[in-house]
């Protein structure tokens, strides 16, 4: 990680350049961990992505609701990076003959429902949390997205690349197993794997809070990971520093123009959470 010390005089302290960095990104999920994931990347001085869906919390509301705002808009502005993970949180299934695609709606604890999108109504997923996002935070979220699952296929990629979006997916070692059963994978096991595995320049992937996993995997695991990586020289960069990802994070945004004929806001099902979906 980054040679810069940890806590208050972190801030003070003068960059260092990251040169065995590592990306930090998080899916949105029940939220009951998130304040102690953003905690932690501040005591390491870390920057991260996160993949904004409306999804159920666990204290009865939703990611993107009105109590959640202000939580978004404090951390939009101490530089992270955002991008969508379509608003209800729709999981790819199949290609239809029709040209539609079929999608296994879900997220937290709900019911799993089977939709199907044009190509159109695809991106129209993709651009809601977009638009709520500049409605919280009076700023644009970057033109990327993660499909849940990290699911895509040709034409999924296509339709999202027609209104303007990019996939961001993971790096094999980057899956750090936060939504995996946790008496078939602990902690410590998990912790381990990432610390034999993770290198420089891969993209790391977990959650904002899993429903099923019972032993929470943050901050438990995620701050003696950033320690450990930080003791084998790796940092942490935003995705906007991302080789394969700084040159189309430095277009103009164009989330704020993605306006339809009415915009929504925070309203809406929020899609369940897939429990295991990777």
């Amino acid at each position: 990680m980054q040679a810069q010390p940890q806590g208050p005089a972190a801030a003070s302290s003068p960059a260092v350049p990251c040169d065995k960095p590592v990306y930090l990104t998080f899916d949105t999920g029940h939220m009951g961990v998130a304040p102690l994931i953003v905690d932690t990347l501040k005591r390491f001085d870390a920057k991260a992505t996160f993949f904004l869906a409306q999804e159920p919390t666990i204290d009865g509301g939703q990611t993107l609701d009105d109590k959640w705002a202000p939580w978004w808009k404090q951390l939009a502005g101490e530089g992270h990076d955002f991008g969508s993970h379509t608003w209800f949180h729709d999981t790819w299934t199949a290609d239809l003959p029709d040209g539609r695609l079929r999608f296994r709606r879900a997220a937290g604890e709900q019911v799993p429902q089977t939709v199907m999108l044009s190509p159109a109504e695809y991106c129209e997923e993709l651009k809601r949390p977009a638009r709520r996002f500049a409605e919280m935070t009076g700023r644009p979220m970057s033109m990327i997205f993660r499909a849940p699952a990290g699911r895509t296929s040709p034409a999924l990629l296509a339709a999202a690349q027609a209104c303007g979006f990019r996939h961001v997916g993971w790096s094999a070692a980057g899956f750090l197993g936060d939504e995996l059963p946790s008496d078939k994978y602990p902690n410590l096991a998990l912790l381990e794997q990432a610390l034999r595995r993770v290198k420089p320049g891969d993209i790391l992937m977990a959650h904002l809070g899993i429903w099923s996993r019972q032993e929470p995997w943050a901050p438990a695991v995620l701050e003696p990971l950033l320690q450990g990586l930080k003791s084998k020289g790796m940092c942490f960069a935003p995705l906007r520093d991302h080789p394969d990802y700084a040159a189309w994070m430095r277009k103009p945004q164009e989330a704020v123009a993605l306006k339809p004929a009415s915009a929504p806001g925070a309203s809406g099902a929020a899609g369940p959470k897939d429990a295991l979906k990777r």
